[in-house]
């Protein structure tokens, strides 16, 4: 028998075999001052494309009013304890009428984490008779999910409907079988990508076999749609998504997050979800706040017509500049380049140091070995020329790259 954290020592994990030189740069970096598209970083001004502030709320003034109100009148311990137990207020259910009536369902429940949310609304709703079918290039809390589930799971090609279909028919003869049901999981908008869940085609096979759809908007909350009630709204399909998921912690620019079903499946989980049961409530303070926020996405589509100006202008742009940007349909702008990690840490060195920009960078192994996704978030916050200047200097740096400039052992060590 060995000690547990002997392999500590030889095997740090995939990114943490880097974390000595890139902590504090690459990794864990120090974003100073006033939430916006210009920060300090390492004590220089910079252009920021790496918040999920779509609508700019962090800093808008009628938020940080109502913020600072609710911190001090009920400070940020209220309510103690878990929902069911003493944690439930009447701003808590005020705020779930007013998200179900906002994403056109039933009923809501309000989450105190995203991430925790989701883990705990698929455990919730599967049993291990069960089969669950999802998306390859789902988000971690919905792997992390999917990992907990005690029945069989399928997985399908990223947006591959046709072998959707495929799963769909062996995950249903194997749910006859068992005496279960299947779940099919996906996302109204893909984080990395950009691109948008198949949820016309996936919602039309309801023709074909019996499931329920269980949908992580966290992305399409707030920016997708004519409304901002996400990418079901945006497509058409909101009534052919069962379950409703989102978070606070992009487009309302808060934390938590809410699940929005039919009244029956709200309060199964509502009763049943463990992260909740077992966890403190979301402190009122963050719950007023929040209502501020939807507020604000209701009765301020101007923020939304911004966001998407920015986010269309930038598109088109480094599009026309030559950069392959993917298949974005939403403001999350990939920007997919060619090279090594040490030429991505050059690049992104470069980026930040000599041209004033911040952003997020992603490679091996997350992506395939040899590409390089540098990973822009518009926001309503933004300006036209921040988005002329950036695709000028993108320019520079993909000519510096094609010529091998970074082709040398870059690493953060001296910074």
């Amino acid at each position: 028998m060995r000690d547990i954290f002997e392999k500590i020592s030889t095997n740090k994990g995939p990114l943490g075999q880097y974390g000595e030189d890139a902590f504090g740069y690459y990794m864990f970096p120090k974003l100073e001052g006033e939430i916006g598209h210009r920060m300090i970083f390492r004590g220089k001004e910079r252009i920021i494309w790496s918040l999920n502030n779509y609508l700019a709320l962090a800093n808008h003034p009628e938020v940080r009013k109502v913020d600072a109100e609710a911190a001090a009148s009920w400070g940020l311990a209220y309510p103690m304890g878990a929902r069911m137990m003493s944690g439930q207020t009447i701003y808590h259910e005020q705020l779930e009428k007013e998200l179900a009536e906002f994403v056109q369902k039933e009923d809501a429940f309000v989450l105190n984490y995203g991430y925790q949310g989701m883990v705990s609304v698929i455990d919730s709703l599967v049993d291990r008779k069960d089969v669950i079918v999802y998306d390859s290039e789902a988000h971690a809390c919905i792997i992390d999910g999917v990992r907990l589930h005690l029945g069989k799971r399928f997985v399908f090609p990223h947006n591959n409907t046709e072998n959707l279909e495929k799963q769909l028919q062996r995950a249903t003869h194997l749910a006859e079988e068992n005496g279960g049901g299947v779940l099919v999981i996906t996302e109204g908008v893909y984080g990395m990508s950009g691109d948008l869940g198949k949820l016309r085609e996936i919602i039309d096979l309801k023709k074909k076999f019996q499931f329920r759809l269980l949908v992580d908007d966290a992305h399409g909350f707030g920016t997708m749609g004519e409304t901002g009630a996400g990418t079901g709204q945006h497509l058409g399909v909101q009534d052919g998504i069962d379950v409703y998921f989102a978070t606070f912690a992009k487009a309302m620019a808060g934390i938590g997050g809410f699940v929005a079903s039919s009244k029956l499946v709200t309060d199964y989980l509502r009763f049943n979800m463990r992260s909740q049961t077992y966890a403190k409530s979301l402190p009122l303070a963050m719950v007023i706040g929040a209502l501020k926020r939807l507020e604000i996405i209701r009765t301020h589509p101007h923020l939304r017509e911004k966001l998407w100006l920015i986010a269309n202008t930038l598109q088109k742009g480094l599009r026309n500049a030559g950069f392959n940007i993917g298949n974005t349909q939403s403001p999350v702008t990939p920007v997919i380049l060619s090279g090594s990690v040490a030429e991505a840490t050059g690049l992104i060195n470069d980026m930040r140091e000599s041209f004033n920009i911040f952003c997020s960078i992603v490679t091996y192994p997350v992506i395939p070995r040899g590409q390089i996704l540098v990973r822009l978030i518009p926001t309503a916050d933004h300006t036209l020329e921040d988005v002329s200047y950036t695709i000028e200097a993108f320019s520079k740096l993909k000519d510096k790259l094609e010529r091998g400039d970074y082709g040398h052992d870059n690493t953060v060590k001296g910074f």
